[in-house]
């Protein structure tokens, strides 16, 4: 089974679990963004699925990815600019964000993946995951 069909199972008993219905626009939306390694916003998203869905609306796609980021169906990815971005993970990784270009990559992080957090940060409540988020300029930037 391919990662992508994987994805897709994983998103489809997640939605029946959350009682979530599956429009066409909900499913739509998930494929495109699962198969994404530019992790889009919601903006990029709509230009992509309005060829195939020309009356698929921009308000659209804000609603449908804030239900999925707050579900934890999707990861909002935290940027110091407005627009947010969007990705379908399912393994723990960090970003790297280009002030030039906006590109983000990810990154694997052991080390921080491995480390406890200090004691004070623990008595502040649940720890649902740790993220870094790396700022810098890429190489195609630099040149």
């Amino acid at each position: 089974m391919t990662n992508f069909k994987k994805q897709l199972d994983v998103f489809v008993m997640a939605c029946r679990e959350k009682g979530i219905r599956l429009t066409p626009q909900r499913l739509e939306i998930f494929k495109e963004l699962s198969k994404s390694t530019d992790h889009p916003t919601a903006e990029a998203l709509h230009h992509r699925l309005i060829l195939g869905m020309p009356t698929l609306s921009l308000d659209t796609v804000y609603r449908t990815l804030g239900t999925f980021s707050k579900l934890g169906l999707i990861n909002k990815v935290e940027t110091s600019e407005s627009q947010a971005h969007f990705e379908v993970s399912y393994t723990q990784h960090h970003h790297l964000i280009c002030r030039k270009c906006h590109e983000i990559i990810d990154f694997q992080w052991q080390h921080i993946d491995n480390a406890s957090l200090p004691e004070e940060v623990h008595s502040w409540g649940r720890i649902d995951r740790k993220n870094i988020v790396v700022y810098g300029t890429c190489h195609k930037c630099l040149k």
